[in-house]
């Protein structure tokens, strides 16, 4: 008899006319938004604006959705090509599939292209969104409970995960798990609760270290103890999951990437506090390119206000 576990939602998406609105893209877009809003509260501390990490998320947001898609599908490209693939089906991100690697790593080229084109230290700015990323992913994670994906195997746990059989394709004597067949009611490892209180209290470590040690680390050092984090973290809660996934020696692909990811992290960290440059010597350089760009602003308006003036002046006579 289970006395507790964790309901899965009887709905995943809603209507609103012709449009069908799915929870999955709230959960990103809620991300982002909070990620925006975090990033942005740490950008200012160092000297930046708003107007700066609006534009940088324009640029990264598209990237790390297109970088995203990329992986699953270069991951998984049975799914999309061969006999039993459908090549349309890379464009229904709805569906679901999208990695995280894929994701990080288009980003980052994105907004290290543009910090370069507008000279922001794009260190500072690791810094800064390395805790915010940890919250999107985290809010991210309630859209696979929404979908009813990405649990882990069968468990007797009290915070065991108990699907709608309405919603998947796990049943009374169908096979889920090596072979095995499930009852209904059977209850499975919520992988998608466990990244993201992992990612929670990554985000909370991180702040932690910012404000205690910050000054001592290096620029970029926070960004790297974001991926020794979340990468050491993936890899246990990875090797849960029971979702088709490729496997390398028995592993699962994404498992080696996690502890490849992980070892490159460790690395990082390292060099950085050996070649990095200091947190507030870029601060100060980004003090002066905000008000450099605030100054060329306030120019423009004023001449667009005297060109304003000058029309209505022309007008009148």
């Amino acid at each position: 008899m289970m006395l507790s576990y964790i309901p899965s939602p009887t709905i995943s998406r809603f209507s609103i006319g012709p449009v069908t609105i799915r929870f999955y893209a709230l959960c990103i877009l809620a991300g982002i938004v909070l990620a925006v809003w975090i990033t942005y509260r740490r950008w200012k501390r160092y000297g930046g604006d708003f107007d700066q990490i609006l534009d940088i998320t324009l640029c990264a947001v598209p990237a790390g959705i297109v970088g995203a898609r990329l992986y699953h599908v270069v991951t998984t490209p049975e799914r999309f090509f061969g006999p039993n693939g459908d090549p349309m089906e890379i464009l229904r991100i709805w569906h679901g599939g999208l990695g995280i690697w894929g994701s990080v790593l288009l980003g980052a080229l994105a907004v290290w292209a543009w910090c370069r084109h507008k000279h922001y230290p794009t260190a500072l700015l690791a810094d800064a969104v390395a805790p915010a990323l940890l919250v999107a992913q985290a809010v991210g994670r309630l859209g696979n409970w929404f979908n009813q994906e990405l649990y882990g195997a069968p468990t007797t746990l009290p915070w065991g995960l108990k699907l709608n059989t309405a919603g998947t394709a796990i049943g009374q004597g169908e096979q889920c798990y090596n072979g095995a067949t499930c009852p209904t009611g059977t209850l499975f490892q919520p992988t998608f609760l466990y990244e993201m209180i992992w990612n929670l209290v990554g985000a909370a470590l991180i702040v932690w270290v910012g404000a205690r040690i910050g000054r001592r680390l290096r620029a970029g050092s926070l960004f790297a103890l974001y991926v020794i984090w979340y990468t050491a973290g993936r890899t246990w809660i990875e090797a849960l999951r029971i979702d088709f996934a490729h496997e390398f020696l028995g592993v699962r692909v994404n498992v080696w990437v996690s502890m490849v990811v992980f070892v490159l992290g460790v690395i990082a960290f390292i060099l950085i506090q050996r070649l990095g440059s200091r947190t507030p010597e870029l601060a100060e350089r980004l003090r002066t390119l905000t008000e450099v760009e605030e100054r060329a602003e306030e120019e423009r308006e004023a001449e667009h206000e005297r060109a304003r003036a000058e029309r209505r002046s022309g007008k009148k006579q």
